[in-house]
């Protein structure tokens, strides 16, 4: 079984009990998840099925959509809903000075890894580190929010959709607009609405994949590893240069890719066989793999 499966996560599961589940229904071994969703959030996470394992690294740099619930005047020490309260404050700020803290983080700014996440310093992870009741400085990281929609605000309760860079935490997020605002607060929901191609109107949720996979039709609801790479060219090969690229032979193309960076490659049967880098050599335009699949 190769592919994607667009799994819709349920809050109370990690990822990695994501895959733990499938790997026990499907009964595979080589499978991965494209990027960690904490267990109290929901929506996207894709995850891959045997070859298409190898493209977790292209899968996982994308930028994700999410919708978040702010709740201003309590802070935690997780930054979300499922941490220890650690101060609360009265919430004397206007709605527009809730909108106009929120929107200042459009665009690049620096972010501290909070304490409860999986980064690892000097080889442990920070979230153990935490619970051995411990703080250490963590080194900011420069992210991007690309855009922010502010869908209500009721009180203390703000609903927000956000557009991010990868590697954004929106507890983060949460917690330095509530500092901001100098009434603290944290990240109570939390949906991931997409993760580069994927998002919510593909999802399939852990109920629908065990009865899918029970009858014999799981398959024909997985992705394609090479849907992915969907924005590059496509170059199908002859049957000798299929042979030659398949054993690690550079080929020559046609100068009409000579404008390409990257292509979706396809054997002379219409197999999707890699991702090829062209580059090249001389007056010759050449094919090499990036990446197979096969």
């Amino acid at each position: 079984m190769d592919g994607i499966i667009n799994i819709l996560k349920p809050t109370g599961m990690t990822s990695f009990d994501i895959v733990g589940y499938l790997r026990k229904t499907l009964k595979i071994k080589k499978i991965g998840h494209t990027g960690t969703l904490d267990p109290c959030a929901a929506g996207v996470l894709p995850v891959c099925l045997g070859r298409a394992t190898k493209a977790v690294e292209f899968l996982i740099d994308k930028d994700k959509t999410y919708r978040a619930q702010l709740t201003l005047g309590v802070s935690t020490d997780t930054q979300d809903a499922a941490g220890e309260i650690i101060k609360k404050s009265p919430v004397n700020v206007s709605e527009d000075e809730i909108e106009g803290a929120i929107k200042s983080f459009i665009g690049r700014y620096s972010q501290v890894p909070p304490m409860y996440s999986a980064l690892k310093v000097n080889g442990k992870k920070l979230c153990d580190i935490a619970r051995e009741g411990k703080v250490i400085d963590r080194k900011p990281r420069e992210v991007e929010i690309y855009s922010i929609d502010i869908l209500q605000i009721k009180r203390d309760l703000v609903i927000f959709d956000v557009e991010c860079s990868k590697g954004t935490y929106i507890r983060t997020l949460c917690d330095d607009i509530g500092n901001k605002l100098g009434c603290g607060g944290h990240m109570s929901f939390l949906l991931r609405k997409k993760a580069g191609i994927f998002d919510l109107s593909t999802t399939l949720t852990l109920e629908e994949i065990e009865e899918f996979a029970a009858c014999g039709t799981l398959q024909k609801r997985i992705i394609l590893v090479d849907e992915i790479f969907k924005n590059y060219n496509k170059i199908m090969l002859s049957s000798k240069d299929t042979k030659k690229f398949i054993n690690g032979v550079k080929i020559k193309i046609d100068d009409e890719f000579k404008k390409e960076k990257s292509l979706r490659v396809y054997g002379w049967d219409g197999k999707f066989l890699a991702l090829g880098q062209v580059f090249k050599i001389n007056d010759d335009i050449i094919l090499k793999s990036r990446k197979m699949f096969i």
